[in-house]
């Protein structure tokens, strides 16, 4: 018995945006703390990682742990028809995953589960030098900036700022944010820009996003819900410049 409803379907919807972007198919757990996912995409490029506790639902029950296997294009395209004021549940049958939305009318879908043959990856364990937090606002305008000349991001860090720059062959950007952290090292690393793109889709998560950043080192980006309730977290691999 699996149950799981929520008032604000943005929050799934949200998610799942990136998610379906990163990642063809997810196998989400479920248990009495609640519903998460660790996934890595076919090019070995980017992990996300989601975890929606059980205090986040309106809500929710889950009488024994489940794996759902899921086509993520296929669940998007059944959550992009939320309404707003739409009530959003989640249940399983015998093979699919069924959503139901409750509002103007109570419209039901049934998502058939897909053979999964690999258990979930595990995210690497990675020891960051450095560590801090930019608006989302700033960090969505810094890539729509940048990509105006490149495909691919600078961010640096040092003790005093954040920098995100682009060098590209008719011009060049560069943005600079004071992020206010204690921070005793710099920290450089050059990455897609498609695949931070991506990640940004989940823009009703969370107003701040926390970066971790090494020198070379896989970006890790994460929105954490103001409640504590929910977490959604990206690895992304550096691109490694060649020498010229």
């Amino acid at each position: 018995m699996f149950k799981a409803v929520l008032t604000d379907p943005s929050i799934l919807k949200t998610s799942f945006d990136a998610i379906s972007s990163i990642v063809d198919e997810v196998q989400m757990q479920t248990d009495n703390e609640g519903l998460r996912l660790d996934a890595l995409d076919r090019s070995h490029i980017t992990f996300v990682h989601l975890e929606l506790k059980s205090d986040l639902f309106d809500e929710y029950s889950c009488s024994e742990p489940q794996k759902i296997n899921v086509d993520t294009e296929e669940l998007m395209k059944v959550l992009k028809r939320a309404k707003a004021d739409d009530v959003l549940e989640l249940s399983l049958d015998e093979g699919n995953l069924i959503v139901t939305f409750e509002g103007e009318a109570r419209r039901v879908f049934k998502i058939r589960l897909i053979d999964i043959e690999y258990e979930a990856p595990a995210p690497p364990e990675l020891e960051y030098p450095t560590e801090f937090e930019v608006p989302f606002s700033l960090l969505k305008d810094s890539i729509q900036d940048i990509e105006i000349f490149s495909d691919k991001i600078i961010f640096t860090v040092d003790e005093d700022k954040f920098f995100a720059s682009a060098e590209g062959e008719f011009g060049d950007a560069k943005i600079e944010y004071l992020h206010g952290e204690k921070i005793e090292e710099k920290a450089k690393s050059v990455f897609s820009l498609d695949k931070i793109k991506e990640m940004l889709k989940a823009d009703k998560f969370s107003d701040v996003i926390s970066l971790r950043l090494g020198n070379d080192m896989p970006l890790n980006l994460r929105l954490k819900m103001v409640s504590d309730d929910g977490e959604l977290s990206f690895l992304l691999a550096p691109r490694i410049e060649s020498e010229e």
